[in-house]
């Protein structure tokens, strides 16, 4: 941040991109930070799955992208991928803050370990994530209260493995999948939330079984219990 800026002299500007397949759920959160009296924000991209984020996040270039983490087309994860070179950029790099409703562990620590630089829920004022978006672009790492603890365990514990390898051998879509499997969705409803067939459902279910060895979507949801996956 400038002398100028910390002074008041320059108004700080960030420019960001909206990333989040519900297109009220991003109106939304444009009318959150207008609301804000904190100033700066200029959203200059919005996209609803991941083919459409890396097209706009790649024509914009971006300070920072509001990331949501569940999206058609492979998830954040896979944003965060299609994307390592833009956040490695030496200068001007592009960072990402998930914004979702998810607070599962699972959630947290995937985009995390792909390269976001915090994870905040939906359940966030408008001020804050303003405060979160001007953190982020600066380098910091920001992560609403409970959910640093998911990381702080993840990356910290010398009592369990940072990587669950039966988890890793699955794609972002098959643990997508693997999830609303475990919550009892049936092939037709998993398929119209994905935005994908129901014989693509069942081609993800067969590679989950097979990657995982097991037999059934019972023994499926057993798995993913105990993971805390549901």
């Amino acid at each position: 941040m400038t002398t100028e800026a910390a002074s008041g002299g320059v108004e700080r500007r960030v420019r960001v991109v909206l990333v989040d397949d519900h297109r009220m759920f991003r109106t939304g959160v444009q009318a959150e930070i207008g609301q804000t009296e904190r100033t700066g924000v200029e959203v200059v991209g919005e996209a609803a799955d991941v083919d459409q984020a890396i097209t706009v996040i790649t024509a914009t270039r971006p300070e920072v992208v509001l990331l949501d983490v569940h999206l058609p087309g492979g998830g954040g994860v896979e944003v965060l991928r299609r994307c390592a070179s833009l956040m490695a950029a030496a200068e001007d790099p592009v960072r990402f803050l998930a914004l979702s409703v998810s607070d599962a562990a699972e959630d947290v620590i995937g985009v995390i370990r792909g390269g976001a630089r915090g994870y905040v829920t939906k359940t966030i004022t408008g001020a804050d994530l303003v405060e979160s978006i001007f953190q982020v672009q600066e380098g910091d790492a920001v992560f609403s209260p409970r959910l640093a603890g998911f990381v702080l365990d993840a990356f910290a514990s010398t009592d369990a493995p940072p990587v669950d390898e039966d988890l890793d051998r699955l794609t972002q879509r098959e643990r997508e999948v693997l999830r609303l499997i475990a919550r009892g969705y049936a092939y037709k409803e998993i398929a119209k939330q994905l935005f994908i067939s129901v014989k693509t459902v069942e081609s993800h279910v067969s590679a989950v079984l097979r990657k995982l060895q097991l037999s059934n979507r019972h023994e499926l949801t057993r798995w993913a219990t105990a993971r805390r996956l549901v």
